[in-house]
């Protein structure tokens, strides 16, 4: 269990194990995006959850920590969700994931920008001191990442596209 929390120990990398995972869900993200689409993806993302719930919960008694910082697969989900509107985005349109670059750049930083700050419900979450915080709280920050990424395309895409 603990390969699957700490991202086959990617989660040991010092400092910032969090944005060390992030930029590790990034090469998985797109392998599953060109394999399988978005329906690929969506099931990674379940799996991630459902396996990264157990995983954690697994870390967290062995340490007896309430959020280890060497639980990484927490990120991997905020990080794959806020990808989704690129996923979609480039299979609705039939674009590539690489003409997508700013949508995976924004997804990258929107995510750790809601995950280091925790707004609202992300704060909620984290401070619920177990294996379901450490996972929720990763996919709230990855949500509103997610929103902020499909607002940035509409602008880049809508407001600003050249007819």
């Amino acid at each position: 269990m603990n390969l699957i929390a700490t991202l086959g120990g990617i989660g040991n990398i010092r400092p910032a194990p969090g944005t060390w995972g992030s930029l590790a869900a990034l090469p998985l993200a797109l392998v599953l995006m060109l394999v399988g689409g978005p329906t690929l993806f969506v099931i990674g993302i379940v799996v991630v959850a459902v396996a990264g719930w157990f995983a954690t919960k697994s870390e967290m008694d062995a340490t007896l920590q309430d959020d280890p910082q060497q639980v990484v697969i927490d990120e991997v989900l905020g990080q794959w969700i806020a990808l989704l509107p690129v996923s979609l985005g480039a299979a609705s349109t039939g674009v590539s994931l690489f003409a997508l670059w700013p949508g995976w750049v924004s997804a990258f930083l929107l995510f750790r920008l809601f995950d280091i700050w925790k707004p609202g419900p992300v704060g909620w979450a984290d401070r619920r001191e177990d294996a379901l915080g450490v996972m929720l709280d990763d996919a709230i920050a990855g949500a509103f990442a997610a929103v902020g990424v499909a607002l940035l395309a509409g602008i880049a895409h809508g407001i600003m596209a050249v007819t």
